[in-house]
């Protein structure tokens, strides 16, 4: 039996979930941000979240050597921010965008749901991602609003 990887990728697709934009900062200085929809956390004591990151992603250097990164939690209204993020150019993702920087400097983007600046802890293989660990060491987050979500292959919203 031969594996079908779009079944397998649709299948996927099945399972809503949020989008983030994970950001950390270059050796060099400048900022690095990438779009996913592979955060989760992962405990509570300690505080633990994780992301996925390809193998082939430009970012994917930065954020395996970084010391910290922060996860951006968009609102449903960030769809522009979303796209942004996935673009090829990451010079481009940057401009206009509007951070902050806490404790350990990487950007936190400006009005998402929530945002947890993170020590990177564990970089663990994962066929062609990687599986990126951090403990958080601050965050914020909103009572109000609903969160920017993915369903097959495309933006959904909350009712």
């Amino acid at each position: 039996m031969t594996f079908d990887s779009r079944a397998f990728r649709n299948a996927l697709g099945c399972f809503p979930t949020g989008i983030a934009v994970v950001t950390t900062v270059a050796p060099d200085g400048e900022p690095i941000g990438v779009t996913v929809n592979s955060f989760s956390s992962v405990s509570l004591d300690p505080p633990l979240v994780q992301f996925c990151l390809g193998r082939a992603a430009m970012s994917f250097e930065a954020f395996t050597t970084a010391p910290s990164f922060a996860v951006n939690i968009l609102a449903e209204g960030q769809a522009e921010l979303s796209n942004r993020f996935s673009r090829r150019d990451l010079q481009e993702r940057w401009d206009g965008v509007e951070v902050e920087r806490w404790d350990s400097g990487v950007p936190i983007l400006t009005g998402c749901l929530a945002s947890l600046e993170c020590d990177r802890e564990h970089v663990y293989d994962g066929g062609d991602h990687v599986i990126i660990v951090g403990r958080v060491r601050r965050l914020s987050g909103s009572e109000d609003g609903k969160p920017l979500l993915y369903f097959r292959g495309a933006y959904a919203q909350l009712p």
